[in-house]
């Protein structure tokens, strides 16, 4: 199976982090092992902990290039490289060596017009509609956005991240041993989807 998934985008405050470590933690509540790699250098790097998958500070360039070698040889184990935000000639880097990029966005016009250019700067990229509001009527607002906006980009996009205030639980640097049934519903959906793309096989 394909095992390099890399989250980039020219805007930041996208949720690019937050969407790494969710991904990490549903594949962990789904038996996988993976590492949720740091570059942002405005960031400091998380402990393992209770987490079901490995933080790993990639912040320097000879230190990210060791970790993708080393994934090499490491078929079981997937790696979700959080690529920070605003780094054009890196998003390009990481485009050409991963097995799938996502392009998280927020339900704002700012958002998706920068998504927009990103996913045709990246045709193999899939938009990830990120933080999307879970008010009903916000939903709908929301959706008449996409409807208006990105109908051409509708069969690259995945299904919405809703927000979960809990999410902030998996950027801290100890996280509680059992996190909110909510929380892990969401993080196994977005799993899911992410492994259908790389291989349907084992998303079933």
């Amino acid at each position: 199976m394909k095992q390099l998934i890399c989250i980039i985008g020219n805007k930041g405050g996208t949720g690019k982090t937050s969407i790494t470590h969710m991904l990490c933690h549903g594949f962990g509540l789904l038996g996988m092992r993976s590492i949720a790699v740091l570059t942002d250098i405005s960031r400091e790097p998380l402990t393992r902990g209770d987490r079901r998958y490995t933080p790993i500070d990639g912040r320097s360039p000879d230190k990210l290039e060791k970790i993708i070698a080393k994934l090499e040889f490491m078929p079981e184990w997937l790696g979700v490289i959080d690529g920070g935000g605003n780094r054009p000639e890196m998003d390009s880097q990481l485009y050409e060596i991963s097995d799938l990029i996502l392009l998280p966005f927020r339900d704002s016009h700012e958002d998706i017009r920068t998504v927009r250019n990103d996913l045709d700067a990246f045709p193999e990229a899939y938009g990830i509609p990120s933080q999307w509001p879970t008010n009903a009527w916000q939903q709908m607002t929301a959706e008449r956005s996409l409807d208006e906006l990105m109908q051409d980009y509708r069969p690259r996009l995945l299904d919405p991240v809703y927000a979960v205030s809990a999410s902030k639980l998996l950027l801290e640097s100890q996280i509680p041993p059992s996190l909110p049934t909510m929380l892990n519903n969401v993080c196994r959906g977005l799993a899911r989807q992410v492994l259908e793309r790389l291989d349907p096989h084992e998303a079933a």
